[in-house]
């Protein structure tokens, strides 16, 4: 019988921890150290099951033995115990000990000798139940996809648009480049209008994540890998959701989350306690708002567009738009400062990444800042009311650019002007000069 090669070195338990790590959040290399592989070895696990595990990560129920329990067998059976003496030391059925000696033995030295790392190689290897995918089994189903995902553009009268010529690197397509042209149907598309167009054809039905895998996970034999550039999001690779989540947010940490505010900012007793956001407008410009807790009381900041935002900007560079986190600390910092170092205690903002040079800003203002969880504007419920009565003077869809310092002085002191039923119709301007006579 010819050999099935080497027995692999990593079994399904070390990669079972593996994908665990990569589903917390990990990037394969760190992974990989963190079960004790090579790099190499985990990239390639990562790249082969196109990012996503292709075993279960439940640990076995123990019908099946494990390989702590062949380590086992093979010890005692070094000590010349017999069959019924195995099954007794390790608790399992002499069937079963003698079912296991008998069909993973190590057979190359020509003697029935039994060492752990083959028996488990053997009995993966025979566990294996091998299914062709079914775009693989079937041309017909296989050619309309591939039509639905790469076909050509054409325009009104039929004529091909062959759009950009884009080669094929076999990675994600990079920032601000060209894309592959196609009919680019997603693979959700595609499934659900095969009943519509084969009302009576069982065997032109897929599911769209048979169509995923068909592209990510090599050895399928179904779908070219190049397709993935036919994908409206063009990745190469899926992603865990962990590694999605925690991308672009580094900067917040759970020492500065709402859940460490202190508890004094609740009960709104004490004024010094601020929320902040950004309202957006036409051609990416936006104000910055900040309310105070306790008092209602609001000031807005001017962004006006950096030098360079109407012309060619530098790849990678700072953001032009005026909102970016450069400039919304110096806005920040420049208005909180005209204020007393009593009013200066705490602000609040959601984890948008203008906020990126919080640490910054908490040197030059001496303000505490915390982050809300996760969509949940709700934890800055003063100054999200707060931006929905500023809409009044700044609609959506509108240039905010055009609003200079007068004019958002002028609106503010508007708002701060206004009574306001929480404050017990007092204004916040009022609010907030009683609470300085009283710290007086």
């Amino acid at each position: 019988m010819q050999s099935p090669g080497r027995p692999p070195a990593n079994q399904r338990d070390v990669q079972r921890r593996f994908w665990r790590l990569i589903a917390e959040g990990l990037s394969s290399e760190d992974a990989a150290l963190g079960c004790g592989v090579s790099v190499p070895v985990g990239s390639r696990w990562f790249r082969d099951g196109g990012g996503m595990p292709p075993l279960t990560l439940d640990e076995p129920l123990g019908r099946y033995l494990s390989f702590a329990e062949r380590e086992e067998i093979a010890l005692l059976r070094a000590q010349q115990l017999g069959v019924r003496e195995i099954a007794r030391a390790i608790g399992r059925d002499a069937s079963t000990i003698s079912r296991e000696l008998r069909r993973n033995a190590a057979t190359r030295s020509g003697r029935m000798d039994y060492r752990a790392s083959v028996a488990q190689w053997h009995a993966e290897r025979q566990a294996r139940r091998p299914k062709a995918a079914k775009l693989a089994g079937n041309d017909r189903l296989r050619e309309y996809v591939t039509e639905r995902l790469a076909g050509r553009v054409t325009a009104p009268d039929g004529r091909p648009i062959a759009g950009p010529q884009v080669p094929w690197r076999k990675r994600r397509h990079g920032p601000r480049q060209d894309r592959r042209w196609a009919t680019a149907w997603s693979p959700e598309q595609i499934a659900h209008r095969l009943p519509v167009e084969f009302p009576d054809d069982e065997s032109m039905r897929v599911s769209h994540e048979a169509i995923y895998q068909s592209i990510y996970v090599q050895g399928r034999g179904a779908l070219r890998r190049e397709l993935a550039a036919c994908l409206r999001s063009g990745r190469v690779l899926r992603v865990p959701r962990a590694r999605v989540r925690g991308r672009g947010k580094k900067f917040v940490t759970p020492e500065v989350m709402i859940s460490e505010r202190p508890a004094e900012v609740e009960d709104r007793a004490v004024p010094g306690h601020w929320e902040g956001d950004l309202i957006l407008g036409l051609g990416s410009s936006a104000i910055g708002t900040l309310v105070e807790r306790a008092t209602r009381f609001t000031m807005l900041l001017e962004l006006p567009p950096m030098p360079g935002h109407d012309g060619s900007r530098t790849k990678n560079g700072p953001a032009m738009a005026g909102h970016g986190a450069e400039a919304v600390r110096d806005a920040i910092a420049a208005q909180i400062t005209t204020l007393p170092e009593a009013l200066r205690r705490t602000l609040t903002w959601d984890q948008g990444a203008e906020m990126a040079q919080h640490v910054a800003l908490r040197v030059d203002t001496g303000l505490e800042i915390y982050f809300c969880d996760p969509h949940s504007p709700w934890q800055r419920g003063t100054n999200e009311n707060t931006n929905g009565l500023l809409r009044q003077y700044f609609p959506k869809g509108t240039d905010l650019s055009r609003h200079g310092r007068d004019e958002l002085d002028a609106v503010a002191a508007a708002l701060n002007t206004r009574p306001r039923k929480t404050l017990g119709w007092r204004t916040p301007g009022e609010a907030l000069q009683d609470h300085l006579l009283s710290a007086q």
